[in-house]
């Protein structure tokens, strides 16, 4: 049986989980979803992929608007 709350398989792609780094390297909200959003852009299917990279894009913006004092 799948896993699907805890490990999704596209969560676990190569040797690391994405929430596993996300937490070591203390990214925090926006560049941990962007980071998770690129880890499995292309592995829920390839008609989600540019989906994914979207929103991790959209993630991106948000902390450099963040940063810039914008937000």
């Amino acid at each position: 049986m799948k896993e699907t709350v805890n490990h999704p398989d596209h969560y676990n792609q190569g040797k690391f989980e994405v929430i596993d780094v996300i937490e070591d390297w203390d990214l925090g909200f926006c560049l941990g979803n962007a980071i998770k959003y690129v880890g499995r852009a292309g592995h829920k299917g390839k008609d989600r992929e540019v989906e994914d990279l979207k929103k991790a894009l959209w993630y991106i913006e948000r902390r450099i608007q963040q940063l810039n004092g914008s937000d």
